[in-house]
């Protein structure tokens, strides 16, 4: 650990004692202290006393400007009026149904206008609808297997759980990567069943179909792959992927959990004109609430209708959920907010670029609609393989370093991106640059020193 990254840690502890002392209680009856895993992180992570609009504090009244809005749950923000207004009108007249009602309906037709698929189905997370939209697939089909791609989350259900943060020498060729378990649990079958290949790598795709030839149910990816940070899809990337699977038979799945609400009106699907067969939404649709849903033509949705493929669940369109979601949809994800987040991420880019430039630091900003990350590579990211070369300790010095400047940059993890929020003010990212800026002098320097080091060790190796 380098001095710089000790002294922000020893200033974290001491402002977040609190915080300290309720971890300790967790620990008691909480696996790591936390609900889960992605929330654990070293000495302890923070424990939130209250939210409002693009701020939250914490135990011990420390203000920060949170760009973590729960992994990008929140691009309405903490309490947006509208959808606490919605929620609470919706209070009074009940909080769980297990029955229709017609909310269903409004909400469904706003959804499917926007993104353009005919019918859809609602769940309560991206696990959920990620994992329906698979067994859908495989029924539509008739195949068992699936292609996702290397460093890809797609939740927590089994296919989902391969190859997700995989390391040498288990994870085998780049050209033809091994499917890995995400941890025990996982049963060999599902692995077997899970064909993996590189972000970015349309001929690694085309060599995978070759050898299952007639066994690929379908490709499954986040258009923009988000965790890694941001990795973008090179050009033609995702129209090749597109004509892959039509010639093979296959269904092509954009797992638009985290770009369906936060990229722009219709997500992915419109700004990369790139039509897949079924679409997986969650997070920022529900304002706050737990809200998912899966999309996709009539005659795949029909396999749900005539009985062929089963979905249910109990708390599926829980009023309250639709009552947030119909007023995000129809009073908050509009295209003046959508203008709004734009330009202040214009914003929050220049603000770093400039700070990068200035110090020298080796790194790059990527953005993608209300997404964006500080990249410490020299040169942009194509794929998982690329992404590992990261420097933690680095990442976690410009973490600690802006979290005790009042910035909550992103969620912990530097596989995560910072999210903004349609409450987030130009003051806000002021206050983000000035962070930034206050911290860059500290991690050039400690990027030259960590170079000397490396110069040093590669010349003693040589002697």
């Amino acid at each position: 650990m380098n001095q710089r990254l000790s002294t922000e840690i020893d200033t974290y502890t001491k402002r977040t004692s609190r915080s300290a002392e309720a971890h300790k209680k967790n620990l008691r009856h909480l696996p790591l202290g936390v609900a889960s895993n992605y929330r654990s992180y070293d000495p302890w992570p923070l424990f939130v006393k209250e939210a409002h609009g693009s701020h939250f504090r914490d135990l011990d009244g420390n203000d920060y400007i949170d760009h973590n809005l729960c992994f990008g749950a929140l691009m309405a923000g903490h309490g947006h009026p509208a959808i606490m207004s919605a929620v609470s009108a919706q209070l009074s007249r009940g909080t769980l149904y297990g029955m229709p009602h017609e909310l269903e309906w409004q909400l469904a037709e706003k959804i499917c206008a926007r993104f353009g698929f005919e019918m859809l189905r609602f769940g309560n997370s991206g696990t959920e609808v990620t994992m329906a939209a698979l067994r859908l697939a495989r029924a539509a089909t008739g195949r068992d297997k699936v292609l996702k791609f290397e460093g890809s989350y797609h939740g927590l259900h089994d296919t989902a759980l391969v190859s997700v943060k995989p390391h040498a020498p288990d994870f085998g060729e780049a050209g033809r990567p091994v499917s890995v378990p995400g941890g025990l649990g996982v049963p060999r079958s599902a692995v077997e069943d899970v064909v993996i290949s590189a972000f970015n790598d349309l001929e690694g795709v085309r060599s995978r179909f070759e050898q299952f030839p007639g066994q690929i149910a379908a490709i499954i990816l986040e258009p923009i792959m988000m965790n890694v940070g941001l990795c973008m899809p090179e050009p033609g990337f995702l129209q090749g992927l597109r004509e892959i699977a039509t010639r093979a038979g296959a269904l092509l799945i954009f797992d638009e959990v985290k770009t369906g609400a936060k990229l722009g009106m219709g997500g992915a699907t419109e700004r990369f004109a790139v039509k897949p067969d079924i679409v997986c939404l969650a997070k920022s649709i529900g304002g706050g609430l737990p809200l998912a849903a899966f999309g996709a033509s009539r005659a795949i949705m029909d396999l749900i209708a005539q009985r062929r493929v089963f979905h249910g669940g109990t708390y599926n369109t829980n009023p309250l959920s639709m009552a947030a979601g119909l007023a995000n949809f129809t009073q908050v994800l509009t295209r003046e907010n959508y203008e709004l987040v734009d330009r202040l991420s214009a914003k929050l880019e220049k603000g770093y670029k400039k700070a990068v430039a200035k110090h020298g630091l080796e790194g790059y900003v990527i953005t993608a609609g209300a997404n964006g990350a500080l990249m410490f590579y020299p040169r942009e990211i194509r794929n998982y393989r690329d992404w590992l070369g990261i420097d933690e300790d680095l990442w976690r010095q410009y973490w600690f370093g802006m979290v005790n400047r009042g910035v909550m940059c992103q969620p912990y993890w530097w596989d995560e991106q910072w999210t903004i929020s349609v409450q987030h003010t130009e003051a806000d990212i002021n206050k983000h640059i000035s962070a930034f800026e206050d911290i860059a002098e500290g991690l050039a320097k400690t990027q030259a020193e960590n170079r000397v080091t490396q110069k040093a060790g590669r010349v003693k190796v040589r002697a």
